[in-house]
């Protein structure tokens, strides 16, 4: 059974709205340069660039292209962790550490809502 959270009601609505928002931002950059994988909605796929037939052009075609997989998969990441934070929100267990299940201090919550984990947890397991 999961721990459910004790953070309050008010609280918790500010945070959803900071990472629905947070999702609408990334959704955007993301669609500025990729499309959506139509077999896995939480996967993107980097368009290639043209930029021209030229040797030099074909080049920063490979270049643009091998910044925008990069790019992306950051992006990808980072939508994942906020997805992530709007489940827990949804099922009562935002808020609490997923390795040793203690609340996350809502301090850490604030400056960064996808948080999943504590910073006891998030110094161990980082090597800091």
């Amino acid at each position: 059974m999961a721990v459910k959270n004790n953070l309050d009601k008010e609280f918790l609505k500010k945070i959803e709205n900071q990472l629905l928002a947070e999702r609408a931002r990334l959704e955007k950059e993301l669609a500025q340069f990729t499309k959506k994988n139509p077999h896995n909605a939480s996967d993107y796929d980097a368009n290639f660039p043209t930029i021209g037939d030229a040797e030099d052009e074909n080049a920063a075609e490979v270049a643009v292209y091998s910044d925008n997989l990069t790019l992306e998969r950051t992006l990808e990441s980072a939508l994942r962790d906020v997805n992530g934070a709007l489940k827990r929100i949804e099922d009562g267990t935002y808020g609490i550490c997923r390795y040793c299940g203690k609340p996350i201090d809502p301090k850490r919550l604030e400056a960064r809502p996808a948080s999943s984990a504590c910073m006891e947890c998030k110094s161990k397991f980082s090597g800091k």
